[in-house]
């Protein structure tokens, strides 16, 4: 859960030139747009515009389709974002 508390004496973190947070379900259904498709439209934005120096959270990459699509997905997609972008993600 996001703002609960983590245990700890200090925290640092650098300036980020961005921060990108695909969280929760939402949908366009009036522009024809699913949950599925406005989800991996957000992720394709992130994955065009991160730099080494963002800040990413993701939460439930690839949700509502099959497990082993929504994990191939989400693995693709950290990958990714772990070697090629090199960005800070959670």
């Amino acid at each position: 859960q996001i703002g609960a508390m983590v245990p700890a004496e200090s925290f640092s973190l650098t300036p980020v030139d961005a921060v990108f947070v695909r969280m929760g379900a939402k949908d366009n259904i009036m522009a024809s747009q699913s949950t599925f498709l406005v989800e991996l439209a957000e992720t394709a934005t992130m994955l065009q515009r991160a730099t080494c120096h963002s800040l990413i959270a993701l939460d439930e990459l690839g949700r509502g389709t099959a497990t082993s699509d929504g994990a191939a997905i989400a693995h693709s997609v950290m990958k990714h974002l772990s070697t090629e972008v090199r960005c800070r993600t959670m």
